[in-house]
């Protein structure tokens, strides 16, 4: 009850903050004022912080879009309603792309209720567990599974979460550990794989050069993706769990309780298999089905069937619409071997859309407000802010370019949500500032700004990928925010260090060397100096840090 009144009391006063900044922005701010300023930042940044502070990210994401349509409109009335409904959500939901990653969602949740109501799920989490005997063998196939679903980071989050939770369920692994897992191993590596919709979207920003020949060099001086995979092997490893993550992680091995906050949307979601018996093939047929025919829709979207190379074809493929064709052919090739095998009825199967749909709604509203919070953010005009600073700057930086664009590339991204954008905004004017001047320069500072892009996109609460995230391992969105947040900045930190390095001595394989060693020697550190004492098993008394 206590800890209940706190909650209300820092709630309350946060909005209160939030209420006299507004009333102090009106009398100091004109609509000219605010554009391309300073200003322009401030609705992603009130929404963050009132997010993490208050624990609800649904009321913190639209008092952001409040405030970025209130400096819009000049504290309007009629033009802030106009700018939050029809310029906003309206016109989020109304852009196709979006539109095709929440049909995306939406197929994908029926083809999670369908694997549940045959039994799938649960006779893989068994086949697994018989197979898997730890807890740290559960997180290691979490992340090997990441890992080879490189395609897309909406499809890796959600196919890997489906895949995955049944087993770390089973050996107490926290939902907030779970989404950490998977986070980390969907856009840091999507981010350093040639095939993949990131891949595409990088060479699309490169003018007047091979943008995938030039994604393909950043690969090796991309220390933010690379030290990321590293770090979570040694927390698997070494059983470091540090933060509130170490909270969430003791309650899960300790008490058996894998959501450890009340707020959990997701409890009720358990696998509805009305007395079936499913098979492993269950689980694998949809999934391979889902993986083969996601490839398939994304060559066909880059003109793969009219000629281009499969290279090609993946750099100018739409990952939206490909995403969709692709799950749309794996539901139909789910519901065929389905009803082959007798598993449901047609009847049965139908009944499924409305469960998966239902079971997406948390992250197709967070996604929806995120997005018309971005379009609102993009209205003030914060990227051309953010990119004359360093356009007019960036030269002098010398050496430490790649350390200055990877941090600014890092607070850009976490204030916006999106990656994409971010090094949207950034990859041309590093090309056009040193394509002639020093090109191996460039390719440092290329790479710091994907890795800074994907830093501040993995620790944002307003990130698609991280809202994926915690919809992949239902758990609670602002858990898993709060946790991966310490491991997120931890690799921040060390990755920032590399690049001062990469920018001196200009060798990538060196200069990860150094990164690799300076993080086994932090995770070292954080090992000795953790507080907390989590066992290596359930039932198990042995300190693992």
């Amino acid at each position: 009850m206590e800890n209940k009144t706190r909650t209300v009391r820092v709630t309350v006063a946060a909005f209160v903050a939030v209420l006299i900044f507004l009333v102090f922005a009106a009398f100091v701010t004109t609509p000219e004022s605010v554009q391309q300023s300073f200003w322009s930042l401030i609705p992603p940044l009130i929404a963050i912080i009132l997010a993490l502070v208050t624990k609800e990210v649904y009321s913190s994401l639209f008092i952001g879009i409040v405030t970025g349509s209130l400096l819009y409109s000049g504290f309007n009335f009629e033009g802030t309603m106009t700018h939050i409904f029809s310029d906003g959500i309206v016109a989020s939901l109304a852009d196709s792309w979006n539109v095709g990653i929440l049909v995306f969602l939406v197929i994908l949740g029926t083809i999670v209720q369908l694997m549940n109501r045959t039994g799938g799920s649960a006779a893989f989490g068994n086949w697994a567990v018989r197979r898997i005997q730890s807890r740290e063998g559960a997180q290691l196939a979490t992340i090997a599974l990441g890992v080879l679903i490189f395609i897309d980071d909406y499809f890796n989050c959600l196919t890997v979460g489906s895949v995955m939770r049944p087993v770390t369920d089973k050996f107490k692994v926290s939902r907030a550990k779970l989404a950490y897992l998977i986070d980390a191993t969907a856009a840091p590596v999507c981010i350093i794989a040639p095939i993949s919709s990131w891949a595409a979207a990088v060479a699309g920003f490169v003018e007047g050069e091979n943008g995938l020949a030039l994604f393909i060099r950043t690969i090796p001086y991309n220390y933010y993706a690379l030290l990321t995979i590293a770090m979570m092997i040694m927390i698997v490893l070494m059983n470091i769990n540090y933060g509130p993550m170490a909270e969430h992680e003791y309650n899960a091995v300790v008490n058996g309780d894998i959501y450890t906050t009340p707020d959990r949307p997701y409890a009720n979601a358990v696998d509805d298999t009305q007395g079936k018996i499913g098979i492993v093939a269950d689980m694998l047929v949809p999934i391979f089905s889902l993986i083969v025919c996601c490839v398939i829709g994304m060559i066909y979207t880059g003109g793969f069937f009219t000629g281009e190379t499969f290279i090609d074809a993946f750099a100018n493929s739409d990952a939206s619409i490909g995403l969709v064709l692709g799950s749309f052919g794996g539901l139909m090739i789910t519901m065929v071997y389905y009803l082959i095998r007798n598993s449901l009825s047609f009847e049965e199967m139908m009944g499924c859309l409305p469960d998966g749909f239902k079971q997406m709604v948390p992250a197709i509203l967070i996604l929806t407000l995120a997005w018309t919070l971005n379009g609102t953010t993009a209205s003030l005009g914060a990227k051309e802010f953010v990119a004359g600073v360093i356009q007019n700057n960036a030269a002098g930086f010398a050496s430490f370019l790649p350390f200055i664009i990877f941090l600014i590339a890092v607070g850009l991204s976490f204030a916006t949500g999106t990656s994409w954008g971010t090094f949207g905004i950034l990859i041309p004017i590093v090309v056009a500032c040193f394509q002639t001047t020093d090109p191996q320069l460039m390719i440092i500072a290329m790479s710091a700004c994907m890795a800074g892009s994907v830093c501040g996109d993995h620790c944002s609460p307003i990130s698609d990928t991280t809202i994926m995230s915690s919809a992949g391992a239902q758990c609670n969105h602002i858990n898993h925010v709060s946790t991966q947040m310490p491991y997120a900045f931890t690799c921040a930190a060390v990755s920032s260090v590399t690049y001062i390095i990469a920018g001196l001595i200009r060798n990538p394989m060196i200069s990860l060397a150094i990164g690799l060693v300076i993080m086994f020697a932090v995770m070292f550190i954080v090992r000795m100096s953790a507080g907390n004492k989590i066992p290596m098993e359930p039932g198990n008394t042995e300190s693992g840090n």
